[in-house]
């Protein structure tokens, strides 16, 4: 594994750094981000749509499970706060979400850890509020 540590002292730092980070993937891509409420997982995710497709309007899928934005490559956004079950995604169809050329961001991957392909990347965020971010980037 490849782990790649950084720290945003601001939020254009914080979103700098997503960009980076997008110019990076390829579709087949899975990256699942963690870190406490408040963290910036969303404000992560909505630079990385915006650096692949100019899209502002990236929104957290809390309570609609996922978020699909058009573009090549298409980008899915799925958020696992509020399950429990791997049937519960299944169910939802979350797990077509990873199709061979979409890049798929996934907030709360630990809830369900088996969900995520074993290739995925893992983007870990600390820090919350006004505080820093601190971000570790771990690819397979």
């Amino acid at each position: 594994m490849n782990a790649v540590r950084s720290e945003a002292r601001n939020v254009a730092e914080f979103e700098r750094i997503a960009a980076q980070f997008a110019g990076g993937l390829r579709p087949g891509d899975s990256v699942g981000l963690s870190g406490g409420l408040g963290a910036g997982k969303t404000t992560f995710v909505r630079a990385v749509v915006r650096a692949l497709h100019g899209n502002e309007n990236a929104a957290s899928p809390t309570f609609t499970f996922r978020h699909t934005y058009d573009g090549c490559p298409r980008v899915e956004h799925l958020d696992l706060y509020r399950i429990d079950d791997p049937a519960e995604a299944v169910e939802l169809g979350l797990d077509e979400a990873f199709a061979p050329g979409a890049i798929v961001l996934v907030e709360w991957p630990e809830r369900l850890p088996d969900f995520m392909p074993a290739r995925a990347i893992a983007v870990r965020i600390e820090g919350s509020g006004d505080e820093p971010r601190r971000l570790e980037i771990e690819r397979p």
